[in-house]
């Protein structure tokens, strides 16, 4: 089978294509760089150095590959970046989606995944939160990632295209993008390995469901390899385990700290300091994932406290 993956030289997009890779398929990757990189990707994988917001040449690709699958990962990824740039969060994740969308109909693509995100479709929610929880995302991310399922529901039920939207709790893992502002195992690794102090906004109260990117990889290349039970599929993808900022920054320093010290650098590193609340954050969020492991079997296999280690761990051996 052959996958176009877009944002596939991303972190969660890297670690699809390995597992398409894995299992004797053919990946070919759309992405614009802006946090992606080659590095991330084997050698020999075709990349398209191009924006999804640019319509003509997605089509382009898509007819030069006929792909039999998608795997949309491009995205807007930050809540705070959405708040303030609202027209860029949409012209992204609504009008890109539809690029995309609109160019595998054209050339009769069977399967679309979808990136959708439980970890702002739900709203706060203190307990695991189901699929049938009704959405409350209070962000403009959030809810251009609602829009985003509706108008891959619209292809399933208009054009008979299979559809999977995953919605991902909190992903962390190896090649995540330290500059950003979304991705906070990632900044606060980087951070800390260099003997900084890392920042938690607010009171660091803020729970979260933080699942792995390789388990997350997996989940969706089961979303791309199985029957399905509908044309319109959606699923959580996550741990059902709550961990506050305040939690993680804590031992990710122990981490760290362990780390640095087995390799021989005289670093200390600092207690967390303490910032601004952000806007649209959500107080708590955590994820029912029951139904994708009924449907295909899949569950986490790296618990928090393993996932931190090894990432904090990629990021000593990555940013010396």
């Amino acid at each position: 089978m052959k996958v176009i993956v877009t944002g596939g030289a991303g972190f969660i997009g890297s670690h699809i294509v390995d597992a398409i890779l894995a299992g004797g398929h053919q990946a070919i990757v759309i992405d614009n760089m802006s946090s992606g990189s080659r590095d991330n990707l084997p050698a020999g994988v075709v990349v398209h150095e191009a924006d999804i917001c640019d319509r003509d040449t997605v089509e382009k690709i898509f007819a030069e590959h006929k792909p039999e699958a998608v795997c949309h990962q491009a995205a807007q990824l930050s809540v705070s970046r959405s708040v303030r740039e609202p027209m860029m969060d949409a012209q992204i994740n609504v009008i890109g989606l539809l690029n995309v969308l609109e160019a595998a109909q054209k050339i009769g693509v069977k399967r679309f995944v979808f990136a959708s995100s439980g970890g702002v479709l739900y709203g706060d929610q203190t307990e695991p939160a189901p699929e049938s929880t009704p959405p409350d995302p209070i962000s403009p991310y959030g809810i251009t990632k609602w829009m985003g399922e509706r108008y891959v529901k619209f292809f399933a039920d208009e054009h008979g295209m299979e559809t999977v939207a995953l919605r991902y709790s909190n992903v962390y893992g190896p090649r995540q993008n330290p500059h950003g502002e979304a991705g906070v195992v990632a900044i606060f690794s980087k951070l800390m390995l260099g003997g900084e102090a890392a920042r938690v906004n607010g009171d660091g109260k803020y729970d979260r469901d933080y699942v792995y990117g390789p388990d997350v990889a997996k989940a969706n290349y089961l979303a791309l390899t199985k029957p399905l039970p509908a044309k319109f599929n959606a699923f959580n993808v996550g741990t059902g385990v709550k961990t506050d900022v305040n939690q993680l920054a804590n031992h990710l320093r122990d981490c760290c700290q362990t780390i640095l010290k087995k390799n021989g650098k005289a670093i200390t590193v600092p207690e967390p300091t303490k910032g601004p609340a952000r806007a649209g954050d959500l107080r708590s969020n955590v994820v029912d994932a029951s139904l994708i492991e009924k449907t295909f079997g899949w569950k986490p296999a790296v618990t928090v406290e393993e996932g931190l280690r090894q990432t904090a761990d990629w990021f000593f051996e990555h940013t010396r």
